[in-house]
This record gives C-alpha cells, structure tokens and sequence, in this order.
C-alpha cells in the first residue's frame, strides 16, 4: 500500500491545508510495516491538481489535517481514501494509523469551501484575514 502525508518539512507535521500542501510524504507500507519513505514536492500546484498527481504516484490512502468536500469527492473518485482531521508529526500518524489508533475523519472539515463563501480571500491570498478557515489551518 501507498499512503501520502501532507507534509510541513520544517516541522515535520502533517500539513493542515490539503488543497495548499508544497510537499507530500509518502509511504510504502506492506504488511503493517513501512518498508519505504520519500517526499515529494507539488511544484507550485494544488487543489485541482493534487488529486490526479496521488494517483499517478500509485498513493491508496492520504493522510491530511483539514479538506473540503470537492477534494474528498475527487480523491474518492480516484479510489484514494482520505484520512483527514489528522495533525502532529506526520510519523508517529503514520505509525499509529497502521496501529488502528489514529483518531481521524473521513468527512469534510474545511467548511468554508462546502458554504462556497463568496467573501473569502483565501484563493487568491493569505488565509490569516479571511475569517472562513475553523478546521482546515
């Protein structure tokens, strides 16, 4: 199996924003062992993007913080299975997923991309003003 992290390098977290992740991690898992780690970098790209580029990568499963409905209905549609909600260092999630005892979701928790807010900047600037952003930051 293949599972992807959206991957904050620096802190070495899984990265909170699906669609706005630079970088993802991923791992070769088989028979509840990682028998393979690399990272990857998105070049620039996301929301639209991402989905098709997981599954070119052969990715099974993602492991994310927060993603909008749209995106789960995507990698859905690809047959990724999204585990979101989930924050931390992005190994130990891994580890504990394999465990069984990661606590996550598999329903959409960035709201403002469900309510389509009309007023949110978040596309096209920073998403420190905006306001629309509960889970997904």
């Amino acid at each position: 199996m293949r599972l992807a992290v959206t991957y904050d390098e620096k802190t070495e977290t899984v990265f909170q924003h699906f669609g706005h992740t630079s970088r993802f991690k991923i791992y070769e898992i088989d028979q509840g062992s990682v028998i393979d780690v690399f990272e990857i970098d998105t070049d620039g790209n996301g929301h639209g993007y991402l989905p098709e580029f997981l599954y070119k990568l052969g990715v099974d499963e993602v492991i994310c913080g927060g993603f909008g409905t749209g995106m789960y209905n995507a990698l859905n549609s690809l047959g990724i299975k999204v585990i979101g909600g989930v924050s931390g260092n992005a190994n130990t999630a891994v580890v504990s997923y394999i465990n069984g005892t990661l606590e996550y979701t598999s329903n959409s928790n960035c709201s403002h991309h469900d309510n389509n807010d009309e007023n949110c900047s978040c596309h096209s600037s920073s998403h420190e003003t905006c306001g629309c952003h509960g889970n997904c930051h």
